[in-house]
């Protein structure tokens, strides 16, 4: 029997008067259903509000079997191999174009659901997503492998770049759209099947494109779509016997568990992007308004919830004293800007859920009992929704927690270094290697820190600027493997050798 259509869909009206129909079922070969358990439900918050938007079906492990066995069945009939790879082109670039026309109302949806400024949405998440997806559509009729000389004239021995199988993606709450993007093309334009597990706080966005891949004519089951909470489908996806790889973003303490799940059952291939504590290096010869430009932006978009935030910052002794100042100068231009996220001129909207927020509220009462001086910020708000303020703390010492651990708020820790040894030394003790940061006017400085930097990405005289074609990922326990770029493809096939004795 065909679920109700009003159990599976909401009604919804934004902020901005606009309305919009929201699925609230799991998407499994190209319909929205009921999770096989209907009451396993969960309400996902307006974080302005703290009022419920929906609530949103939950799949349980029996609803996980049923995607896997579509995206199997996918994969065998229909995709991987089966589908041209123009086609699977075509598809992608379709896709890009239909979220490139509904882009405000994914954005309002996206702010709405996770509590970023539309504005930011819009402009940032949705552009980049369109473009990861248009980037990925041009790869698909460009993966190939290589012919290789071999000693045996009478012999041939050549590569296969095959797709993987069928693929879970396991996102976060903080990037929704991005990083369904980030996910889902490289993993398609190789062929690959995808199964989605958003995040349950913020699962909206990710349910509303699904239908956008059906207006696109993807067939059912290339990509199903399950929010569940991650010791359920997330776990369920990382120890299933037909999954062949797991992608996941998210805390390095549920990496590891993904990582010993994957092993325990069929040792799926695993990539994973993980937690951060990225340091920024402000040296003398930096222009030091726009070091502390970048320095805030660093920490504080995207309220700081960023994977790799610049939350560590040192100065070299020299320029210290001005270079905080600046620093607090335009924080608190920032903070000026915390409210509304539907309103034009927010640059920064509440954190997403009560937890994160008490999360952060207790990294910023620890600074503060541990010695260090909160120049901007260190209080509560006042007020509804799941607002902080951002915080920028100096006088820091290497054993504080809102030094060695990461916050994913906007909390930043400034310290001071006296040489270029002590800089790398400082920047380099962390178990993490997700990103960092150079200001800097010194070319031979640049090129002997850039090289002694434990960390995936480096930015320098800018911050946390990334593009579709350039790799990303971190070093130590910041991940295994890379998203973007031609690498991401990597990650979605096998390679198999051919010898070919022809003689």
């Amino acid at each position: 029997m065909a679920p109700e259509t009003s159990s599976i869909f909401h009604d919804l009206q934004l902020p901005s008067g606009r309305r919009v129909q929201v699925p609230t079922g799991l998407f499994i070969d190209n319909t929205f259903h009921l999770a096989v358990e209907p009451s396993e439900t969960f309400e996902t918050i307006n974080p302005v509000t703290e009022a419920p938007i929906c609530s949103v079906q939950l799949a349980s492990e029996k609803d996980v079997d049923i995607a896997v066995e579509s995206s199997r069945k996918a994969f065998e009939t229909v995709w991987g191999v089966h589908a041209k790879p123009t086609w699977r082109g075509q598809l992608l670039l379709r896709l890009a174009d239909l979220m490139e026309r509904d882009a405000q109302s994914l954005a309002e949806l996206e702010s709405l659901d996770n509590g970023k400024p539309v504005s930011a949405a819009r402009d940032f998440d949705i552009a980049e997503s369109i473009a990861c997806l248009r980037y990925y559509g041009g790869w698909t009729d460009k993966i190939a492998g290589q012919t290789i000389p071999t000693d045996d004239l009478n012999k041939l021995a050549y590569t296969l770049h095959e797709p993987i199988g069928v693929c879970a993606q396991i996102i976060p709450w903080n990037y929704p759209i991005q990083m369904w993007a980030w996910k889902t093309a490289p993993a398609l334009a190789a062929g690959c099947t995808v199964i989605m597990k958003p995040s349950e706080l913020t699962p909206l966005t990710a349910l509303k494109l699904c239908e956008l891949i059906v207006e696109a004519g993807f067939p059912p089951g290339v990509l199903n779509c399950l929010p569940s909470t991650g010791p359920i489908g997330g776990a369920a996806l990382s120890r299933h016997m037909d999954v062949d790889k797991i992608a996941f973003t998210g805390s390095t303490a549920t990496g590891r568990k993904i990582l010993q799940e994957a092993a325990q059952s069929n040792l799926k291939k695993v990539t994973l992007e993980l937690g951060g504590k990225s340091p920024h290096l402000i040296f003398a010869s930096a222009d030091l308004d726009k070091a502390a430009e970048q320095a805030v932006l660093g920490i504080m978009f995207n309220m700081g919830q960023d994977c790799c935030a610049g939350s560590r910052i040192y100065a070299e002794a020299s320029i210290y004293d001005e270079f905080i100042e600046k620093v607090a100068a335009r924080a608190k231009e920032f903070s000026a800007k915390v409210g509304d996220p539907f309103a034009d001129d927010t640059q920064g909207g509440p954190l997403v859920s009560a937890g994160q927020r008490d999360k952060v509220w207790g990294y910023i009462q620890s600074g503060i009992n541990e010695g260090a001086k909160a120049m901007v910020g260190g209080k509560g708000w006042d007020g509804k929704g799941f607002y902080l303020l951002p915080t920028v703390f100096t006088d820091i010492k290497p054993g504080m927690k809102i030094v060695k651990e990461e916050i994913f708020g906007p909390v930043v820790a400034i310290g001071k270094f006296e040489t270029e040894k002590e800089a790398i030394e400082l920047a380099n003790a962390t178990t993490y290697g997700l990103a960092a940061g150079i200001q800097s006017n010194d070319h031979r400085q640049i090129h002997r820190v850039t090289s002694a930097l434990k960390a995936g990405t480096v930015w320098v005289n800018q911050y946390g600027i990334l593009h579709n074609n350039v790799p990303f990922g971190g070093y130590k326990q910041s991940g295994i493997g890379r998203e973007l770029g031609s690498y991401a493809i990597s990650e979605y096939t096998n390679v198999k050798a051919v010898h070919w004795n022809f003689s």
